[in-house]
């Protein structure tokens, strides 16, 4: 069965499949891998970028993974040979967003979202914005969705300041946690069943 507007992603080297990283494969068994500290990462994208590997990097919470999310990544990681996602703690998101959410727990996101083909690394921060994982591991190419103007983006100075992109990704359109949870609520209310 073909599906209506989905293309395999594409590796740089030209291979076609549901993988497109360029982490060796022997480490991409599980998303598991993938999952980083920053100190690991800021060695590890040192030596991607010395053998003249562009570094993508992007941020979020990623709560309720949906097309949208899954998309926005494809498109981020379009742009570079290595995608870095920062993914926001529990904590973080509480503060930011409230304390009903996040709704999926910050390992599970974390799981998830490294265990996507176009995810090279996935890294947690609990700082209410990613400045500091930016700084520590100064990306080639700086990405958020199409709903952040490139002057409010977090980070975007300090990429520009030493000849780094700062790019917006287009969204899917009707796409976000929120409106799912929205959906979940107006359609299920309190009824639902547990079994």
């Amino acid at each position: 069965m073909k599906l209506r507007g989905l293309k395999p992603a594409a590796s740089r080297s030209g291979i076609l499949s549901g993988h497109c990283s360029t982490v060796p494969s022997r480490t991409r068994v599980s998303g598991r891998e993938c999952i980083k500290s920053l100190s690991y990462l800021k060695n590890e994208l040192y030596r991607l970028k010395s053998r003249g590997k562009k570094v993508v990097f992007t941020n979020g919470c990623f709560d309720i993974l949906h097309y949208g999310h899954v998309k926005y990544l494809q498109d981020a990681r379009a742009k570079g040979d290595c995608l870095v996602v920062a993914v926001n703690s529990d904590a973080s998101i509480r503060r930011i967003k409230g304390k009903n959410r996040p709704v999926v727990g910050e390992n599970d996101r974390l799981k998830v979202v490294s265990s996507l083909g176009c995810v090279d690394f996935a890294v947690l921060f609990n700082e209410d914005n990613p400045l500091k994982v930016i700084k520590a591991l100064k990306p080639d190419v700086l990405i958020k969705g199409a709903d952040w103007s490139k002057d409010r983006i977090i980070g975007a100075d300090f990429v520009k300041s030493y000849g780094g992109k700062v790019l917006t990704v287009k969204l899917v359109k009707g796409r976000s946690t929120t409106a799912l949870i929205e959906k979940i609520v107006r359609d299920f209310g309190c009824s639902l069943n547990h079994g």
